[in-house]
């Protein structure tokens, strides 16, 4: 899924710089073959300590806004994340639900720490309200490829079920014909 979306990244050719937060070696590996700036990880305190590292040092830098996409939305396109910045607000956020509407599948934030992030089951809710407390503009969009992520086995399904043809598709797809992919989800 990591390879899809820095993929996606990649080919977005008017993207902002781009950082992957991490100490994987595999990850590190990625995200170096695309030229894209490591940010280590060796704590690793999960994805909501890994944000506030990350985004304590945008604002170090002097960064002025912040685009956070998890690695677990491989359907992910350029045009959507060109759609966001699109919609950003010139103060305040941009929020992408997940398809069930329970989790936050991309935050946009300007200023970098406009509130803080706290991932999770269920970070939807919360994120919405902690950007509403801030005053600024909050856009909500939802967009097709950033909603399906990949938590539990029925999100499995679901992404082999879309059309597609994705690593994270085609690897799901073939675990599901060998019969494997009931030794991965537990069946």
């Amino acid at each position: 899924m990591l390879h899809d979306v820095l993929t996606a990244l990649h080919s977005w050719t008017t993207r902002p710089e781009v950082a992957v937060v991490t100490s994987d070696p595999y990850a590190v590996s990625l995200a170096t073959e695309y030229e894209f700036e490591v940010i280590p990880d060796p704590e690793n305190p999960g994805e909501t300590g890994a944000i506030e590292m990350a985004t304590r040092s945008c604002v170090e830098r002097g960064v002025e806004s912040t685009l956070v996409i998890p690695a677990d939305i491989p359907l992910i396109q350029a045009w959507e994340l060109e759609e966001i910045l699109k919609n950003a607000p010139a103060e305040g956020s941009v929020l992408v639900p997940a398809g069930d509407g329970r989790g936050t599948n991309a935050v946009f934030r300007r200023p970098a720490n406009l509130f803080p992030l706290r991932f999770g089951n269920d970070s939807f809710t919360p994120h919405h309200a902690a950007a509403q407390a801030t005053g600024k503009p909050c856009i909500v969009l939802k967009l097709p490829g950033i909603a399906v992520d990949v938590d539990n086995p029925s999100d499995l399904q679901q992404l082999i079920s879309l059309p597609g043809k994705t690593r994270s598709q085609g690897l799901a797809r073939e675990y599901a014909r060998t019969g494997t992919m009931m030794d991965i989800i537990g069946g």
